[in-house]
């Protein structure tokens, strides 16, 4: 058994690892069930001996963009060949900076429903295809938001009784100018924080007055950040208004996760 670590102080379920930006083998050294790793590009897919090891001892989920070349269900699919058996799949529309022009013209709807066909216990991605992926009643895979409580509280009244995990950029610390150059370039990409933000404000530590507050505000709204007591209290908020699983990505690296 994993010893205890600021991943299981904060209460969280999963992680999420950018395998650009790391090792993803080390999440074998983090104390959750389940580990997801983002999607950046064909040249950062980690290779099948990677993906075994690490699924040899927890859960492990790929993102997998549906119209990209290599995972389109209804096109190329050879790099499906990469994911060993024992590797689950997330899928989702894709972000357009790793998507082709021709990719990104794509049809999705289709493409996950023939992905479903083949893997029907993937996670699906709700980012700009909330209503499609809510019509194929896979497990949701939700970006945190200021709404999202209420969201789950509501769908869980209407009678949804699916899975839910929700996914934020997790910042272990109170101390603000840690947090602000952690994810505050990330917040200020939310509509409703670029439309309050100052023109021209930086978005690190350096931001002072306004665009400060607005950042730490937002920060709160869209990420998971503070002391872990502070982390935990907001993932069994999350749980008790529908989340069934909480997954933070280590916005100031994968060290601080392992301390």
């Amino acid at each position: 058994m994993l010893p205890p670590s600021a991943v299981t102080s904060a209460d969280l379920d999963a992680v999420a690892l950018k395998p650009a930006e790391c090792d993803v083998s080390r999440g074998r050294s983090i104390p959750v069930e389940t580990i997801a790793i983002d999607y950046e590009g064909p040249e950062h897919l980690p290779d099948t001996e990677t993906l075994e090891t690490l699924a040899a001892d927890t859960e492990v989920l790929v993102t997998t963009p549906v119209r990209a070349d290599g995972f389109d269900p209804l096109g190329d699919d050879s790099l499906l060949e990469v994911l060993p058996e024992s590797v689950g799949r997330v899928l989702v529309a894709g972000h357009p900076a790793y998507l082709t022009d021709e990719e990104r013209r794509r049809a999705v709807a289709p493409r996950l429903g023939a992905a479903l066909e083949t893997d029907p216990d993937a996670w699906v991605g709700t980012e700009s295809v909330e209503r499609i992926a809510m019509a194929t009643g896979a497990t949701q895979y939700d970006l945190l938001s200021r709404s999202t409580e209420r969201e789950l509280t509501a769908l869980r009244q209407a009678g949804f009784d699916g899975e839910v995990a929700v996914y934020a950029p997790t910042v272990l610390t109170d101390d603000e100018d840690a947090i602000l150059d952690a994810v505050g370039d990330y917040v200020s990409r939310r509509r409703p924080v670029a439309t309050a933000l100052p023109d021209d404000a930086t978005t690190d530590s350096s931001a002072t007055g306004r665009a400060r507050e607005v950042l730490l505000a937002a920060a709160d709204d869209y990420a998971l950040v503070g002391a872990e007591i502070d982390v935990a209290a907001r993932t069994a908020a999350l749980r008790e208004a529908g989340a069934t699983t909480v997954v933070g990505y280590p916005a100031r690296g994968l060290e601080a996760f392992l301390e």
